[in-house]
């Protein structure tokens, strides 16, 4: 063994693989069970999941550790993502156009209508939240960036799966479907529902006396890139399908995706 592997084709030979580093392969599968578990894992459970053997495993684990990839609990023992993974993955947002578009956009928003914003994206788990704004409406909720949605409680979980293709849903996705045949047949309305009026919406769920909207920023090739969702008191946020709230969120939503389809007709123009 070299500790090098095929893995992609050779650049300007078509159908010749390229070699990389196994070792390097052998580390992503490391940090692949750590995304996957999305809790600290044991070096035990943590090779299981690599399908690594312990012994095996743990040198990827040092060096993880000392790069700051991984950290460990020196209580407990267990591995979570260390602060260079957490900076490469801020890197990887802040370098999407359509976060970039959506931030200053629902700063306004939560800003003028005083209520809080959410903004989600794509998780093999459901959505996670990524920005979370704060606004002038108290609301007690525990929902921060790093939250995962649940798919069929929330108006976010909805909009995703409204406006993702359903060949497309990673497996995770599949399992929070219901499995009784009527529940799925209702929230299949749901989603057709939320398809009509081009957002979801939730009232008093999953939290009592708080409800919310969410609208899905789509790309000009219809791709879910991300949705903002509008959490409130009940009491105040009118939830009607053409109401205030509705109206501007949908708004902002067009905003962002009419920034994102502009950056990328601006990356594709010749210079």
């Amino acid at each position: 063994m070299d500790g090098t592997a095929d893995v992609s084709g050779e650049r300007g030979k078509p159908g010749r693989a390229s070699r990389g580093v196994q070792s390097v392969d052998v580390a992503a599968r490391v940090l692949q069970a750590v995304a996957q578990a999305r809790r600290p894992l044991g070096p035990g459970d943590l090779a299981t999941l690599a399908g690594l053997p312990p012994a095996q495993a743990h040198p990827y684990l040092v060096s993880l550790t000392r790069l700051g990839l991984l950290k460990r609990d020196p209580m407990s023992g267990d591995y979570a993502p260390g602060p260079m993974t957490l900076r490469l993955a801020l890197l990887h947002l802040e370098n999407d156009p359509a976060y970039r578009a959506a931030v200053p956009r629902v700063v306004t928003f939560a800003r003028e209508t005083g209520f809080c914003v959410a903004i989600s994206t794509h998780a093999p788990q459901g959505p996670v939240v990524v920005h979370f704004e704060r606004a002038a409406f108290p609301l007690h909720v525990n929902l921060h960036v790093g939250s995962v949605m649940s798919l069929t409680t929330t108006s976010t979980g909805r909009a995703f799966c409204a406006f993702t293709p359903a060949d497309l849903w990673p497996a995770a996705w599949q399992e929070q479907m219901p499995g009784v045949a009527a529940e799925r047949k209702h929230f299949e309305a749901l989603l057709d529902e939320t398809r009509e009026h081009g957002m979801s919406r939730s009232v008093n769920t999953p939290s009592p006396s708080v409800s919310s909207l969410c609208a899905p920023v789509l790309d000009a090739g219809g791709r879910l890139r991300l949705a903002l969702t509008a959490i409130g008191p009940t009491a105040a946020l009118d939830v009607a399908w053409e109401g205030a709230a509705a109206n501007a969120l949908r708004a902002t939503a067009r905003d962002i995706a009419a920034q994102i389809d502009a950056s990328a007709h601006d990356r594709e123009s010749p210079v």
